[in-house]
């Protein structure tokens, strides 16, 4: 198998990438999904999947998929759009306000599950999803990205997450082995600067919150805390400081200069990476084509990152993408199958071929890493352990307002200590939970 053919999508590509099928155009149109309470077995099926960069690979598989789909029920069609990914808020609130024009059918990023949810959007598939055999071997990370409250509101479709690359180029110079702990990663950073000035030991930036939180997460710490439905902030505690403060002290001029640092995203370190300006870096499985087109092609490893202690692995963010049924469809039955044909083991193999996407099934991944030692590193990860948002429809308030980034860069920047930043990061997600909760 040929890696160009198959890692293909950029980091915002995957994070919220989608399937595409036999339809063209993006429009919605209207049809005959009234949520009337029927559930119709003929008809036309809607489906909206998000617009990829490149999609024809990827049509190509899904179109396989929904032939088989309508060679096994008469009188059905389906119609698949593209939406493209920046407008899905409004077209997703558009969809949940007029069921005549919504469809069957939905694509979604798995961090906005419980706002959907919230709005009324996503239909329980509880009974269905745990009746489906092969779901049995969806991964626990996975499975949560689709529940809310214990009940299950879709299928995961594929899963990124994020290790430690490294220069192999600059290790053997310098005599280095890939770190064992988080110290290590950080003492290795230093060497690496000291060494090498012009380069930054660890790209790391202070607006990257799914590369500080590993950090986090390794020291025991978290997000949130949730207790009887209710969620409260967490980063203030005593380990998620400690995580902080291992990850902000990487913010200097003996690794990645606040001033230079403090300020860039998770693309920002891959760019840097890519383009030969870091030793080491934290990126995803989706990233390898930036890194691969940048001027570090061949001179690089990945292992994943490692926890406090040796033999360790620190717990990554479990991104990606599922797939829905919206609780206005009249084809609820014909929705819930296209869904698993869609979500299923066969095309989750065949996309990861064409397009990369890790599969969030336990035995297709296996299968997949056997097959392609790259993908083994963030497979290991998996395996460890990976975590996911706070399942509550604040979440995505408390990512739009920015709140971890901040309090990261002001630590970063010395603008706020560790205690004082992240108490006052926690006010404002006590604050949100608690304006959401009401």
């Amino acid at each position: 198998m040929k890696l160009s053919t198959r890692l293909t999508t950029t980091l915002s590509a995957l994070l919220l990438a989608g399937l595409t099928a036999t339809a063209t155009g993006c429009a919605p149109s209207t049809s005959d999904n009234r949520g009337d309470g029927t559930d119709r077995k003929t008809g036309t099926l809607r489906v909206w999947l998000f617009q990829e960069v490149n999609n024809k690979p990827k049509a190509a598989i899904v179109d396989k998929a929904v032939k088989a789909f309508t060679a096994r029920h008469e009188g059905v069609k389906v119609d698949v759009r593209y939406i493209p990914v920046e407008s899905r808020a409004e077209r997703m609130k558009a969809a949940f306000n007029d069921p005549a024009s919504a469809p069957d059918l939905v694509e979604y990023g798995n961090t906005d599950t419980a706002g959907y949810v919230r709005d009324g959007g996503l239909a329980d598939v509880t009974e269905e999803f745990d009746a489906w055999d092969e779901a049995k071997d969806t991964d626990g990370t996975a499975r949560a990205s689709v529940t809310v409250d214990g009940k299950v509101y879709g299928a995961p479709l594929f899963v990124g997450v994020r290790a430690l690359y490294y220069r192999t180029d600059v290790f053997d110079d310098l005599g280095l082995k890939p770190p064992r702990t988080l110290k290590e990663v950080a003492d290795t950073a230093r060497r690496i600067r000291a060494e090498r000035p012009d380069l930054y030991g660890l790209a790391v930036g202070g607006a990257y919150t799914y590369g500080a939180m590993p950090f986090v997460w390794a020291h025991g710490g978290d997000i949130a805390t949730e207790r009887d439905g209710k969620f409260r902030a967490a980063v203030d505690s005593p380990a998620s400081r400690a995580g902080i403060t291992a990850y902000t002290d990487l913010f200097g001029k003996d690794n990645c200069p606040a001033s230079r640092c403090a300020r860039m995203g998770g693309n920002d370190t891959v760019e840097a990476f890519a383009a030969g300006k870091a030793g080491m870096a934290i990126a995803g499985d989706f990233s390898r084509q930036a890194v691969e087109a940048g001027g570090v092609k061949g001179k690089y490893a990945v292992v994943p990152l490692p926890g406090v202690r040796s033999g360790e692995i620190a717990p990554a963010f479990a991104g990606g993408n599922n797939l829905g049924v919206l609780r206005s469809t009249s084809h609820r039955t014909l929705a819930v199958e296209l869904m698993r044909e869609l979500a299923g083991k066969q095309t989750q193999r065949e996309l990861f071929e064409a397009m990369g996407f890790l599969p969030t099934f336990d035995d297709v991944r296996e299968e997949v890493a056997a097959d392609e030692p790259f993908v083994e590193p963030f497979v290991r990860t998996l395996q460890a352990g990976a975590r996911f948002v706070p399942a509550t429809p604040a979440w995505g308030q408390i990512d739009a307002g920015q709140v971890l980034p901040t309090m990261f860069q002001e630590i970063a920047s010395g603008r706020k200590d560790v205690d004082t930043a992240s108490a006052d990061a926690a006010h404002r997600m006590n604050d949100t939970f608690t304006k959401t909760a009401s």
